[in-house]
């Protein structure tokens, strides 16, 4: 029922009373401290995993420090002390495009792959994994409705996974197997899957 609670508040905020709104409010900040201290997990503090979980995430067009920071929405100084430090620890790597010499590209090592495979937020996926599929479903699509109405409202690039945006062609003739129509590149099945600076929704 808790749950439930949850989702049926972030549809009616407008609509609820401020009391029903700070409590809201207290129950997402809880939680949001429950997933900060998981992100010390391997001597690695929350604004890296942060970091190594989106690149791990994200596809091909969408590794660089410039999409990185619109993403956790981060300054820039910080995510350079961030992917210093993941650096260092051989996790991630900087690439550059030989047509753009300007152009940082991000990528992670076979052992930055590896460590994303040990997210400790993995545990919280377990529980989400243990609620009926339909309260799964209304929390996600909750949580998403208020993530975009605050994106929006700061004017901030929503992302999203690149088979839902509307510029994605399925098995495209000149695709590999999928193209974008946008960027007019080939996408492989794999990248379909993961997260795009360019995805508008369909």
């Amino acid at each position: 029922m808790q749950v439930l609670f949850l989702v049926d508040t972030i549809f009616h905020m407008n609509k609820a009373p401020h009391s029903k709104q700070a409590h809201f409010i207290s129950l997402l900040a809880r939680l949001s401290r429950l997933i900060n201290h998981e992100g010390h997990a391997e001597g690695l503090k929350p604004a890296q995993w942060d970091a190594l979980r989106y690149l791990a995430q994200a596809n091909k067009f969408s590794r660089s420090p410039g999409a990185l920071t619109a993403y956790l929405g981060a300054t820039k100084g910080t995510i350079s002390q961030t992917l210093m430090s993941l650096e260092k620890k051989g996790l991630v790597e900087k690439t550059q495009d030989p047509n753009d010499k300007r152009s940082v590209g991000l990528n992670l090592t076979a052992a930055g792959s590896d460590l994303a495979k040990e997210d400790a937020l993995l545990s919280f996926q377990a529980v989400v994994a243990e609620l009926p599929s339909q309260e799964q479903k209304a929390i996600e699509e909750a949580l998403e409705t208020l993530l975009l109405a605050k994106l929006r409202k700061e004017g901030n690039r929503p992302f999203g996974i690149c088979k839902t945006c509307k510029h994605f062609r399925k098995n495209a003739p000149s695709g590999g197997p999928h193209y974008c129509d946008l960027l007019k590149e080939s996408l492989s099945e794999v990248g379909s899957e993961k997260i795009c600076i360019e995805q508008e929704a369909a």
